[in-house]
This record gives C-alpha cells, sequence and structure tokens, in this order.
C-alpha cells in the first residue's frame, strides 16, 4: 500500500517546550487517518507541520514524496485539501459566489461548483447567501471548497467541532465518499465515538507523544478484559470474569431467569484512552 505520509523521529520545540515528541506514523494512501487527543496535545501541531504552516521540524517527514523543504512549493499545495479553524467563507455572497471564486483561485472549470455542492449535498442551496446558513451547512461548503481541484490528500482539523447531529452525520458521509473515491484524509479530533465510527485507524496523541496506532476495532478489543457485564431483571449489576471457573456461576444465573442483559467488556475508544494515559479527555 502505498505510503501518502511518512513520520519518523517527528519533534516540535516552542520556546522551551517541547510541543511534540519523537513522533512516528504512516498514512495509508485512500484511508480515513485519525489523529486523536485532547486539545493541547499536539493535533493542530502536527497538521501545521505536515502542511507547511510552521516551520519544518526535526525528524524524517514525508507527505506525497515532498520533504518539508519542498512543502511551499505550489505543486505540493496543489495536491492539499484544508479544513480548519483558519477556513473561512464570504458571508454576503451566495454559496455559489463563493465557491466561483475559489475556481478561480484553483484555475478549475466553474461547472465544478455544481459537481462539489452535489458531492457535500447543496446543490439546491447554491443561490443562498452564506450568512443565512447553518454552521453544519457552513462547513460542507468549506469541505466543498477544500475539495474543489480534486486533493489527493485532505487535512481536517476538528471538522465536526460543536455541530448537531444531523450535520456531523452528513459530514460523516460526505467524508466517507470522498475516501471511496481514494481520497486520503488525515483529520484530528477529541471525539471519540466520531473517531470510532469513521476512521480506518487512528493514533492517540497525548502531551506531544503517540500512545498507540491501530484500527478502532483492534484497539478496542485489545484493551477489552473479556469480563461478562450482566444486568438482573431487578437491576443488578453484576461483572463476572471470563474464566471457566465463572460458568457454574452464569449456568445458575441463566437457569434462574434473572439475566436481563449479558455483554462482555468492549471499551470505548475514550475508555481505551483513558486506560493508556490516565487521564479523562476534555
Amino acid at each position: 500500500m502505498e505510503k501518502i505520509v511518512r513520520v519518523q523521529h517527528f519533534e516540535k520545540t516552542f520556546g522551551k517546550e517541547k510541543a511534540i515528541k519523537d513522533v512516528h506514523f504512516e498514512v495509508e494512501k485512500g484511508e480515513i487517518f485519525g489523529l486523536l487527543g485532547p486539545s493541547g496535545s499536539g493535533k493542530t501541531t502536527t497538521i501545521k507541520v505536515l502542511t507547511g504552516e510552521l516551520s519544518a521540524p526535526s525528524g524524517e517527514i514525508s507527505v506525497l514524496n515532498y520533504t518539508p523543504k519542498q512543502f511551499r512549493d505550489s505543486n505540493f499545495k496543489k495536491q492539499l485539501g484544508i479544513l480548519s479553524d483558519n477556513s473561512a467563507l464570504y458571508e454576503r455572497l451566495t454559496v455559489e459566489d463563493n465557491l466561483k471564486l475559489f475556481c478561480k483561485l484553483y484555475e478549475v472549470p466553474i461547472n465544478r461548483v455544481d459537481e462539489v455542492l452535489t458531492n457535500v449535498k447543496l446543490l439546491d442551496s447554491k443561490k443562498k447567501v452564506v450568512s443565512k446558513l447553518s454552521k453544519g451547512m457552513k462547513q460542507r461548503i468549506l469541505l466543498a471548497k477544500a475539495i474543489m481541484h480534486k486533493p489527493r490528500l485532505m487535512f481536517l482539523d476538528e471538522p465536526t467541532s460543536a455541530l448537531d447531529p444531523l450535520s456531523v452525520t452528513q459530514i460523516h458521509g460526505v467524508l466517507r465518499d470522498l475516501r471511496d473515491e481514494g481520497i486520503t484524509i488525515f483529520l484530528t479530533t477529541h471525539n471519540m465515538e466520531e473517531a470510532t465510527v469513521l476512521c480506518d485507524r487512528v493514533a492517540f496523541l497525548h502531551e506531544g507523544v503517540i500512545k498507540e496506532i491501530g484500527k478502532p476495532d483492534e484497539l478496542r478489543y485489545k484493551y477489552s478484559t473479556g469480563d461478562f457485564h450482566i444486568k438482573t431483571i431487578d437491576g443488578e449489576r453484576m461483572v463476572i470474569g471470563n474464566k471457566p471457573e465463572s460458568a457454574d456461576e452464569i449456568s445458575r444465573l441463566i437457569k434462574s431467569k434473572r439475566i436481563k442483559r449479558m455483554e462482555t467488556h468492549y471499551p470505548t475508544l475514550g475508555d481505551v484512552f483513558v486506560d493508556i494515559t490516565g487521564k479523562e479527555l476534555m
């Protein structure tokens, strides 16, 4: 599988503070890769370095086979789609006029506007003034802007932060469609539920250090105790170890028809994060 991003011994220092500490990871072509962690963990710093917004750090970094010294190259920039806190729209213009401006900027045909609006399910809203739209709709327009020039790699920094559940679901659908088209997506989030349903692989970043990398389901199984969690018909909650000597106890509960629900321990990604770092996500 082609490696779109390669990072080895990546470190970034601000003054005397080391924000990123000997980080290693790779991102494969056509996957959604999530960099997860709380605010202040180094997620945004990582994206800014990988897109050339921040100066080159120590370590070995390659993005689309470009090195940090080449990140200001226009050919490199043209292959990236970026959605961050700095992304903005012209509020007084219509959706269509906003995107026509970006067509000129990226030197792509004007008919691309209808294509990208169809992708983000907003074609019917192209004549609406941006200031009149909901935050979720504006975020989808920013996504349309980011894919206008058909990038190979997208960097999304907290793309669904503070959005309502319906808007989140709509954006997730767009991102899956983009992945299915072969676009590689690198996103940051502190929303572990989002990462579970959206990402092909995730990396936990905590205090500038990557603690774990893997597929969401595999990480959840890895940190599962395997214990049986049982709720009885009278509301009692029990945890019984998943071991041979527990068989008789579970058999008695089944025969007495006391079990209302029984499931093996299957932690959320948030639970895994706490297990690894000892700290709650904030």
